[in-house]
């Protein structure tokens, strides 16, 4: 009889186990999660997102360990050719055909924008990491999508007011024509005339730009102190390259470059770029941590990350922690845990989602290095100082998203 009763034990145990493991996995939707990567894998924007950050997402996954209480992680990824029409057709064909869990990358404003009023109508979740236009979680925001890295807010309150504060005080600036160049002219205009500065002109251009002379050249006439460059990725190299062609600086202009990233200043190299002031939400070599996910990213890529990419693990790391705790895909349910959750990683300190989506955390002003300066091929910024949380990005009071109760 005992050896009897040990034995129903064991099997009613089992039993249990076995149906928590399967109650566990039930509730992930298809026994599978799956994740869409959404981003420019071959323009203007490929380098600072683009296959790096699908390889970023990978190694989120990897380390998380594939799969999600018992249900695999799956990966997909698609090409946007920064086209909003492109962006949002793939969405809709991942929700109606894949399920997918989660949209990640996320890069060209108007592409973002189209893609999470696609998740809005079919209750997804997105995670927008490559974006900028701070109207991603101001006007067009939605309860559908979290906005992780930075955007152009902070850019403007970062490299705008510590340039007008060094005596750049007259600006002409050089616009990208679409929704993130458009918050990008407005969040500085504003910045710089609070801060006692004027802008003696603006242009647009079209996205993306080649030849970027005749734009130059009107920069040159306006006797603007500073060329506020508010475009970014190839858009941003090539006016750098015009500029360097037509002896803008030598000429006693500067040139502020409103987003720049690492790959454009390792792309350029520090002869053309040295001095040059930007914000960053993360520098490969700002401490330890940092340091050590850097170099493993690179023993994989053979190029260290940009803020992008780090950003995109950070961000897939904390939706699979969260998705694990609450035990089920449900996109409300996963976002209110990551929400509820503070993110202070490698990536991120300070940092928490906030009711509008936007995940704020200490962004960092940052100086291009001289090449005497420089010790190696990657080390390439002077971190100056921290802008803390709570004072980069637009606060709450100033919101206009409907999510926002002031």
């Amino acid at each position: 009889m005992t050896f009897i009763r040990k034995t129903l034990a064991s099997s009613i145990a089992l039993a249990a186990t076995a149906m928590m493991a399967t109650g566990a996995q039930a509730e992930i939707s298809d026994n599978e999660v799956r994740i869409g990567y959404l981003a420019d894998m071959s323009g203007t924007y490929r380098d600072l997102a683009g296959p790096g950050g699908l390889e970023a997402l990978r190694m989120a996954v990897e380390d998380f360990g594939g799969s999600v209480n018992g249900a695999p992680i799956e990966v997909f990824s698609a090409d946007d050719r920064n086209s909003a029409d492109v962006g949002a057709n793939t969405v809709r064909g991942w929700v109606d055909e894949r399920n997918v869990d989660l949209v990640a990358g996320l890069v060209a404003s108007s592409v973002t924008i189209a893609v999470t009023k696609v998740l809005e109508e079919n209750n997804g979740l997105g995670i927008v990491s490559g974006s900028a236009a701070s109207s991603i979680t101001n006007e067009h925001c939605t309860p559908n999508h979290i906005h992780w890295v930075y955007d152009t807010y902070p850019l403007a309150n970062g490299t705008a007011k510590a340039v007008v504060d060094q005596g750049g005080d007259s600006w002409f600036l050089l616009t990208a024509d679409y929704a993130f160049g458009h918050a990008l002219e407005g969040d500085v205009e504003k910045v710089v005339t609070e801060n006692g500065g004027t802008i003696v002109d603006k242009i647009r251009h079209p996205f993306p730009t080649s030849d970027f002379s005749s734009y130059i050249l009107q920069a040159q006439g306006s006797g603007a102190k500073i060329i506020g460059l508010a475009n970014a990725g190839a858009d941003t190299v090539n006016a750098i390259t015009a500029a360097s062609q037509f002896g803008v600086v030598q000429g006693g202009q500067k040139l502020a470059g409103l987003l720049i990233f690492l790959n454009d200043v390792h792309a350029m190299g520090l002869e053309a770029t040295q001095g040059l002031l930007l914000t960053t939400g993360w520098y490969w070599d700002m401490d330890d941590e940092a340091r050590e996910w850097a170099e493993r990213y690179y023993e994989r890529t053979e190029r260290m990350p940009t803020m992008v990419q780090a950003g995109i693990y950070s961000s897939t790391m904390h939706y699979l922690k969260a998705m694990e705790e609450v035990g089920t895909d449900d996109p409300m349910t996963v976002k209110a845990k990551m929400a509820e959750t503070p993110v202070n990683d490698f990536f991120s300190r300070n940092g928490h989602i906030r009711e509008d989506g936007r995940m704020v955390h200490d962004m960092y002003l940052a100086q291009v290095k001289s090449p005497a300066e420089s010790t190696g091929e990657w080390d390439v910024y002077e971190i100056l100082a921290t802008i803390p949380a709570e004072d980069a990005y637009r606060p709450l009071s100033e919101s206009q998203c409907d999510l926002v109760q002031n």
